[in-house]
């Protein structure tokens, strides 16, 4: 079969095309573009997920490297993608994960990461699928240690998080572990600083309770049930991996991460943070109207945290994030962290002695408006379609009554009516879909542009 990799790695079904043939594949790829871009004295770096098998293939792939010739790090224990980059960044190691994030059950993955910690690009993705099935020996000598990956993360987050100032917070802390592998982390990283909080599914399961591994409102009903019936308390939660967060405020409801970039972007300004912040085509204006207030510069990329992982690389970045629920932050790795997202909500509303509800509140007062968005997926025959209606949308200078002030090409089309309008139309990039999405500062003008985009 021919193997791809996304913006995450490979991934498939488990006992599908995930495979122990598969798998000898992919790691015999990575070994190869490992040794023909650093030579064998590049450390690499294995951990794995809860997913079902993820041990098993993980354990594989590390006895499949070291045999030839590698030395390669091995976890103990089941751990968060963001533990596992760091780790590659403080040993100057390629890593590779064991996941397939927020994806159904049956699915399981290979993620690589290389020694910047962050999202491989797609050019070393590339070379990556172009060694699969290329002969290659290897060399002689490799070495196979077993270790916990966690320590040095725990000592770095001691300079990124006042957790004297979160053992301040009177709102009751609900950490949702949601079988995921955040579980032995970050309930082990507030019990360690003497910070009280209650948990639910704080254990392992493959099958993620029925749901998926996704922080996401319909697979947090428990989690906003709890914080509804515990007074004055919010929620926390990871996916699979631990790279995406969810957070529920104090009246049981979800907060946008959008929200949340911007709740972070205006505290970390207050810590004296300074620098630019990236979000993603696809993130919502009200990052941009609380940046421009607070006299800080946008870089927005494509859609994928590989991105906006790289313009963080590239840039003196405050903060970065997307959308779907990942950021990172200054002095940390350009990596997803979901441990470290959750940490810093609780330390801003401890400082800032407010609410979550608060907080949010004060970034729609600094955009002074309210955003509304929605979201059409136009499914169509064939690829073929969608670049021509792209090239369309493209030409288009009006949307009903509202002039196009400008239009951006980066991922899709974005058209901006105005600086609180905009509407972005994307391939989903996996099948023949187009993504419509709408963002205005009325629910009136909203469903006017909805009505009024005819393609």
């Amino acid at each position: 079969m021919n193997i791809k990799f996304g913006t995450d790695g490979w991934r498939a079904v488990l006992g599908e095309d995930f495979n122990d043939k598969n798998v000898e594949r992919v790691t015999l790829a990575i070994g190869k573009y490992v040794s023909d871009n650093f030579g064998f004295e590049k450390p690499i770096l294995i951990g794995y997920d809860p997913r079902k098998m993820a041990d098993k293939y993980s354990e594989m792939c590390a006895n499949i490297l070291k045999e030839r010739g590698f030395e390669v790090f091995y976890s103990k224990r089941i751990v968060p993608t963001p533990i596992l980059a760091y780790n590659a960044l403080q040993k100057n190691a390629c890593a590779i994960m064991f996941t397939a994030s927020h994806n159904p059950p049956e699915y399981l993955g290979m993620k690589f990461i290389p020694d910047y910690a962050g999202p491989a690009t797609s050019e070393i993705t590339d070379e990556i699928v172009s060694n699969i099935d290329v002969e290659w020996k290897g060399n002689e000598g490799g070495k196979l240690h077993k270790i916990d990956f966690g320590t040095k993360y725990y000592n770095h987050l001691k300079n990124l998080i006042d957790f004297n100032k979160i053992k301040e917070l009177n709102t009751k802390i609900i950490y949702d572990g949601l079988y995921s592998a955040s579980i032995g982390y970050f309930d082990s990283i507030l019990r360690d600083n003497g910070i009280p909080f209650e948990t639910l599914h704080l254990y392992y399961d493959y099958d993620f309770g029925g749901g998926m591994p996704d922080p996401k409102p319909r697979f947090l009903k428990e989690l906003i049930n709890k914080v509804k019936n515990t007074h004055n308390s919010v929620g926390v939660a990871n996916d699979g991996d631990a790279d995406r967060f969810g957070i529920i405020n104090e009246n049981g409801e979800y907060v946008s991460p959008n929200e949340i970039i911007a709740i972070l972007l205006k505290y970390l300004v207050s810590k004296g943070y300074k620098g630019a912040v990236v979000k993603t085509v696809g993130s919502s204006l009200l990052i941009d109207r609380v940046a421009e207030k607070l006299g800080v510069n946008v870089i927005e990329t494509a859609v994928g945290f590989k991105h906006v992982g790289e313009a963080m690389r590239k840039n003196k970045v405050i903060i970065g994030g997307e959308e779907s629920g990942g950021l990172s932050i200054q002095g940390h790795i350009p990596e997803k962290d979901g441990l470290i997202a959750n940490m810093l909500v609780l330390e801003a509303m401890a400082s800032e002695r407010k609410s979550l509800t608060e907080l949010q509140n004060e970034i729609y007062e600094i955009a002074e408006t309210k955003f509304y968005t929605d979201r059409i997926d136009l499914k169509l025959d064939e690829q073929e379609e969608i670049k021509e209606i792209i090239s369309k949308v493209r030409e288009f200078k009006t949307v009903g009554k509202y002039n196009i002030t400008e239009i951006d090409t980066k991922d899709g089309v974005k058209l901006m009516l105005g600086k609180k309008t905009k509407i972005l139309v994307r391939p989903s990039g996996t099948e023949p879909l187009l993504r419509i999405y709408f963002e205005t500062d009325s629910e009136e003008k909203l469903d006017y542009l909805k009505n009024e985009f005819i393609l």
